[in-house]
This record gives C-alpha cells, sequence and structure tokens, in this order.
C-alpha cells in the first residue's frame, strides 16, 4: 500500500466507523472521570483511611478500563493489518488481556534504551560531574547566606568543571534520543506484531522487529510515521490556536484525541499488512 492511500485511508477509517468511534470516546471519557473521582476523594481526605481505599479502588477501576482501550488499540491496528474497512467490537475481557500484553511491550521496549542511558550517564560521570557544580553552588550561597540567586552562583561555577558537565550531558542526551527513536520504531512494530499474532512472546522479539522494519522498508516506515506525525501536530496546533481564543471549546479534545489515535493506530495496521 502506499504512503499516501496509507494516510488517507487511516484518517478516512474513524469517520467511516462513527458508532465504534463513539463508544471509544465513551470510554475514555470513564477513564477520565474515573481518575478525577480518584484524585477528588484523596483530596478530600488525603489522611484517612477509607478515603484512601476510595481512591485507590477507583484509580484500580480507571487503569483497567485504560487497559481495555489499549487493547482495543491493538484490535485497530489488528483490523489495518486484515485490511478490514469495520472497526472492530470492543471485547471487555480479551481486550483486557490485550492491552496488559500491549502496556508490557511498551515497557521493555522502552526500559532497554533507558538502562543504556543510565550507564552512559554514568560512564560519562554526569553524577560526578552534577555533584561538583552543586559543591560550588552550595559554596557560592553559603559565603553569601544564600542571597545569590542561581544565574550568579552558576557564574561562580569554574568553566572546566561546567563544562565537563555539559559534556558528559550532551552525550548523554544525544545517546539518549538516538535510542529513544531507534526503539519506538521496534515499538511500532512490536505493536503491529502483537496485533498480528495476539502472542507476547512474538511482540517481544526484538531481532525479528527489525527484519520487519526492514521488509517493509525502513524509509517507508520512517516517512509514513514522519506524515502522519506532520499532520497530528498541524490538526493539533491549529485547535490549541482556537482553543486559546475560544477557550470552551476545548472540550472538543474528547473527540478529537480519540480520533487521531484511531488515526494512528490504523495506519500501524496497513504498514504491516504489507508483509502480514
Amino acid at each position: 500500500m502506499e504512503i499516501l492511500d496509507i494516510i488517507k485511508d487511516s484518517f478516512m477509517f474513524p469517520a467511516n466507523n462513527l458508532t465504534a468511534l463513539a463508544i471509544y470516546i465513551a470510554i475514555t471519557f470513564v477513564v477520565g472521570v474515573l481518575a478525577a473521582l480518584g484524585v477528588g476523594i484523596g483530596a478530600l481526605g488525603a489522611s484517612s483511611g477509607v478515603y484512601l481505599i476510595g481512591t485507590a479502588i477507583f484509580f484500580i477501576l480507571a487503569l483497567i478500563v485504560a487497559f481495555v482501550l489499549a487493547g482495543y488499540e491493538v484490535d485497530i491496528i489488528k483490523a489495518g493489518i486484515d485490511l478490514e474497512d469495520k472497526a472492530p467490537s470492543i471485547d471487555f475481557k480479551n481486550d483486557l488481556v490485550r492491552g496488559i500484553k500491549a502496556i508490557i511491550v511498551v515497557i521493555v521496549y522502552y526500559i532497554i534504551p533507558a538502562i543504556i542511558t543510565m550507564i552512559v550517564a554514568f560512564l560519562t560521570n554526569v553524577p560526578g560531574n552534577v555533584v561538583n557544580v552543586m559543591g560550588y553552588v552550595n559554596q557560592a550561597a553559603a559565603n553569601t547566606n544564600g542571597t545569590v540567586v542561581a544565574s550568579s552562583a552558576l557564574e561562580m561555577v569554574p568553566k572546566d568543571v561546567m563544562s565537563s558537565l555539559v559534556g558528559s550531558l550532551s552525550i548523554t542526551l544525544i545517546i539518549a534520543l538516538v535510542l529513544f527513536i531507534i526503539f519506538s520504531f521496534f515499538q511500532y512494530m512490536a505493536n503491529a506484531r502483537l496485533a498480528n499474532t495476539d502472542s507476547l512472546g512474538e511482540a517481544l522479539n526484538i531481532p525479528e522487529a527489525f527484519r520487519d522494519l526492514s521488509r517493509i522498508g525502513i524509509g517507508k516506515v520512517i516517512a509514513t510515521v514522519i506524515l502522519m506525525a506532520i499532520i497530528v501536530s498541524i490538526i493539533t496546533g491549529i485547535l490549541s490556536f482556537v482553543y486559546g481564543k475560544i477557550p470552551m471549546l476545548s472540550i472538543l479534545n474528547i473527540i478529537v484525541t480519540p480520533f487521531l489515535m484511531f488515526a494512528m493506530n490504523r495506519a500501524n495496521g496497513l504498514l504491516y499488512s504489507d508483509i502480514a
């Protein structure tokens, strides 16, 4: 399927399945309400055991429903893989299980670059450089009885000490950015593998996720994801401008955000349909 056809189909899909979209919106709203109730009850009695139990119950319920939504998004990807025009129905039990699997996939694929980033940070001595800089800042504060502002205190840090911190942070952040971008594409393929096989083991097979990326075409996947991101950014940017002028219209996000989620997951499935 060509890139422009994927993008067109992805945005037409939620528009052509308004009933399924409405149900998805309603369930998303329920998650928000449950989370808000949890926060509200917690605020009413932070020191009361009864209120804390109520807060925990509402947060757990919100989490369960959120897992169902995550599982349904996997179903949308599957519909794209199978080139089905009709949106799937929500199956609460199976979608709950798929949602848990989907969250595990996210955790695994992002914990790897996070761990590597932490290792790089230690190898480049980011913690030690931060401690050195903070030592000079604290000394400056002590010498001025705490009246020195942060910008002035930083000026008192020797240039070589500050350069060491900037250098180590820069290296760590660049490597982290590259790693998270790479693994985000792997995770993108993992979502499709989960949808296609309903197997957590297949989804967590990182080498195969990379091979799937290669089979589809790295350039095609990157181009599709970037174009989708640009379109979504333009839509959200325009709406943010409108909301700034008319704040009451921000309620439209209740509809817009699920619509965009439908479209993005549909694009994931259509891309993977090339090799399914």
